[in-house]
């Protein structure tokens, strides 16, 4: 290998280099706008992220106040005179306990590159609110759905006993009137199954800090990889059930600005994924070049510029036709095959130029070391950076090993200079 031939290597290097970057970006640019476009029709079929609110009880009194009035006497002059009048005010009654029941099931969608992390609740809850002796007669009850844009299925929604069925606006909730007798404790129950988008939360009240006395929520998932969103109270205990958890949150009287929530666990996104492993490309490809050209330094696999030039481009073809197949089939599927047709196109290429025996051992071990587990590697997320960098010192170590004795003065001459050590003087 001549130093000519050398610059020629890195040239073709650079250019399949540039090829991979326009690649990523195209797969970045299709999974951005699948996520605009699938987002928003999952959404409309799914519902959003589901925000459930405690119910309002509240009820209204009268109240005197006096205002300033400016007004003008019978001679024309402006004249300020303070007014009594009774004013509305709603008086919101402290629920005395909430047990609440919430099973979540995942069932992820697919809409292009991406998967939505969609799911079913099945949501029932009891509160008991007393009610204290009123001169006003009428107690309303107000409860806001998780989400406008959902369906809910078996919705009820009852005050000691007296069910409330008709729903105008989901966007408005349920607000309904009842007479209860003054001075006793009555439930308000909600039952519902809904389908929700990415997370469910529920939340104390509609201010920041929100207090609650003797609270009890139970969650039980069908899934194991829980997750809590910023802000949100851990679980006072937490169980295995079957295949998922059972999550409690139990409170005796709690003041707090936070939530509670759980984000659903996400499923690989062929979209990402595939762009990561296409940016990553070409440092596989700088180390499987560096391995051809230091055997080549030791004399065991002589290569021309348009023999990397060919390696690089059935390189290429393994990012090409996985960024293509993962619209189709499975990722992993789409992996494996694309994966097999690289190997392919280098052994049966180098099968031609060095017999198939050594172009297993030299070419395609490395190619499988340095395309294959490395683009693998992607698929354990919090590992990738771990396992490329050990890769990276393994074949470090093996190639300073392998090349210490290696007379690169001597390795770099073109062929005349070898032959004629005067002339190379």
């Amino acid at each position: 290998m001549t130093v000519r031939h050398l610059f020629a290597v890195l040239f073709i290097f650079a250019s399949t280099a540039v090829a991979w970057f326009i690649l990523g970006a195209s797969v970045a640019t299709r999974t951005s706008q699948s996520k605009i476009d699938g987002g928003q029709h999952v959404a409309s079929l799914w519902g959003g992220q589901h925000s459930q609110l405690a119910p309002k009880v509240f009820h209204t009194r009268l109240h005197e106040v006096s205002e300033q009035v400016t007004q003008k006497n019978e001679s024309g002059k402006e004249v300020t005179k303070r007014v009594k009048k009774e004013k509305e005010v709603d008086i919101i009654l402290d629920l005395q306990s909430s047990s609440i029941d919430v099973r979540l099931d995942v069932d992820h969608r697919r809409k292009g590159l991406l998967w939505y992390d969609t799911y079913t609740v099945d949501f029932k809850a009891v509160y008991l609110v007393r009610i204290p002796r009123l001169k006003a007669k009428c107690v309303t009850v107000d409860f806001q759905f998780p989400s406008p844009t959902a369906i809910y299925d078996d919705f009820s929604l009852s005050f000691a006993g007296q069910e409330v069925s008709q729903v105008k606006n989901l966007a408005q909730g349920v607000s309904a009137r009842f007479e209860p007798k003054p001075g006793q404790v009555v439930p308000v129950e909600v039952r519902y199954r809904s389908r929700g988008l990415d997370s469910w939360s529920y939340r104390f009240g509609e201010s920041s800090v929100g207090q609650v006395r003797d609270f009890k929520l139970a969650m039980t998932t069908d899934f194991t990889g829980i997750d809590f969103p910023a802000g949100a109270l851990s679980p006072t205990r937490k169980t295995t059930v079957g295949d998922g958890w059972r999550l409690e949150w139990s409170f005796d009287n709690l003041v707090s600005g936070q939530h509670i929530g759980v984000d659903v666990p996400n499923k690989l996104n062929p979209g990402p994924l595939t762009a990561r492993i296409t940016f990553f490309a070409p440092v596989s490809l700088l180390f499987f070049i560096t391995v051809l050209l230091m055997l080549g330094a030791l004399g065991r696999l002589e290569l021309h510029p348009m023999h990397y030039f060919f390696l690089s481009a059935a390189f290429f073809s393994f990012h090409l036709l996985m960024a293509y197949l993962v619209d189709q089939i499975n990722i992993h599927w789409a992996f494996a095959i694309a994966a097999a047709v690289s190997l392919i196109l280098v052994l049966s290429y180098l099968r031609l130029i060095c017999g198939l025996r050594r172009a297993l051992r030299y070419a395609g071990s490395a190619q499988f070391l340095f395309l294959v587990l490395f683009s693998y590697a992607f698929f354990f997320e919090g590992l990738t950076g771990l396992a490329v960098t050990i890769g990276s010192i393994l074949t470090l170590f093996a190639l300073m090993q392998l090349t210490a004795r290696v007379d690169w003065n001597r390795a770099l001459q073109t062929p005349s200079a070898k032959a004629d050590p005067l002339a190379a003087q």
